[in-house]
């Protein structure tokens, strides 16, 4: 071979393992060293700290009203929808083709036609099953529709961080968000394999400006226009009684957000921490503090997919981690009868983050994510009843169990938990 075509064979390789090494790996420092407890959930030093940690201030005044399934979700999101006088924004990871993709494309472009300005943001990746016509008919409708990292050449060490993010905003006042796709998986009442067990949430009040906020960040990436003025940004006046805060985490900026509000939450309960999440795969420093909260006297519940689940392989490298939680007396729940797409906390009936991050690397430090903290009392109780349902649909796995399955498992879950950080 010539040597010109040796020099340059050798720097598409190079460059191309650059690239993956990029892709797979975080140059950011990390969160290395436990977090001590030092006071309480309801201590108010809990919310003046996560407030300076967890950036934008929390905002009083809001309602945010819990969406359980599809049968509840979609209807509501729709119907704002429908009412939409000035603006959409919306931004999702998941959208492929089926009924309900058609029911909202539908829905947008019929306000996009009336003189809204609609605005959407899919995953390249997680809307790859989407119907191509449907990404073409919102665009011949009016509405801006982008794709989010989309594969290029240029851009292949962009090719693991995708938007998780699931945030509908209509009118600057109205807000969505939660664990929801746009699929047909997500339809009905989690009444069998077919249709998934996830909530959403509706909210009102002054957060609804800080989820508009956390959808212009991706934007601005994305189609490099600001939106702005009062379309977008209207004066909100209180709606409810609820302290509430929506921050943004993802490996550009804030890439340990995420897992520092989980590590922060966990480190300040002293009653208890029920935890519903889709993809459980904790590094060693939060299974420490899992072990080390349930060690102080908290009660620990996790609730995490069983059987039914869309990446066998994350269960797999979830089970690896179980053995020091339930040593420990942290009580781990599969949920049976369908998979399980929730991600909540809720920390001493006072303290609850809903939104799209799972508890995972991939969501703690891969993925853009935006998660939605509510302080309420009331609120953190309506979620524990519902927390309390799903956990009559679970079953419970215990230390034993665990430690004497099948040699067969121990070995596929341990070579899968090598791999928990791309999980």
């Amino acid at each position: 071979m010539e040597t010109w075509k040796i020099v340059l064979t050798t720097v598409v390789v190079t460059y191309i393992v650059s690239l993956v090494i990029r892709a797979i790996t975080s140059h950011e420092k990390k969160i290395q060293h436990k977090i001590e407890h030092r006071y309480g959930i309801a201590d108010e030093q809990f919310l003046r700290s996560i407030e300076h940690l967890l950036p934008p201030q929390t905002k009083p005044g809001n309602t945010v009203q819990p969406l359980v399934n599809g049968d509840q979700i979609f209807p509501a999101m729709l119907d704002a929808i429908g009412g939409a006088q000035r603006t959409i924004v919306f931004e999702t990871f998941i959208y492929w083709q089926g009924e309900i993709g058609r029911q909202f494309v539908a829905a947008l472009c019929d306000r996009a036609k009336a003189g809204v300005k609609v605005h959407v943001l899919l995953d390249w990746l997680g809307s790859k099953r989407m119907d191509i016509t449907s990404i073409q008919l919102l665009a011949d409708c009016g509405a801006e529709v982008e794709r989010y990292h989309a594969l290029h050449w240029y851009n292949l060490h962009r090719v693991n961080n995708r938007t998780h993010r699931k945030l509908l905003v209509v009118d600057g006042h109205i807000g969505f968000t939660g664990g929801v796709g746009i699929a047909d998986e997500w339809t009905g009442d989690a009444q069998n394999p077919e249709h998934w067990r996830d909530t959403h949430f509706r909210v009102e009040g002054p957060a609804v400006a800080q989820m508009q906020a956390a959808f212009m960040d991706n934007w601005l990436k994305t189609h490099q226009t600001v939106l702005h003025g009062p379309d977008y940004f209207p004066k909100l006046e209180p709606a409810g009684a609820c302290i509430a805060q929506m921050f943004m985490s993802s490996p550009e900026e804030g890439s340990e957000s995420a897992r520092l509000m989980y590590l922060m939450s966990i480190a300040c309960v002293t009653k208890s921490l029920r935890i519903s999440t889709a993809y459980f795969v904790p590094d060693d420093l939060s299974v420490q503090a899992l072990v080390d909260a349930q060690k102080r006297g908290a009660r620990v519940q996790i609730i995490v997919p069983g059987k039914h689940i869309d990446t066998h392989l994350v269960r797999r490298a979830s089970r690896s981690r179980w053995g020091p939680l339930l040593e420990a007396g942290v009580e781990i729940y599969e949920y049976q009868p369908t998979m399980y797409h929730c991600k909540i906390l809720i920390a001493d009936e006072q303290w609850v983050s809903v939104g799209s991050a799972n508890f995972d690397t991939r969501s703690f430090r891969l993925n853009d994510e935006a998660n939605l903290n509510v302080y309420d009392t009331d609120f953190a109780r309506q979620q524990t009843v519902i927390f309390a349902q799903d956990l009559q649909h679970a079953r419970q796995i215990t230390y034993d169990e665990w430690k004497h399955r099948p040699f067969r498992e121990k070995l596929v879950e341990h070579a899968a938990g090598l791999l928990r950080a791309q999980l």
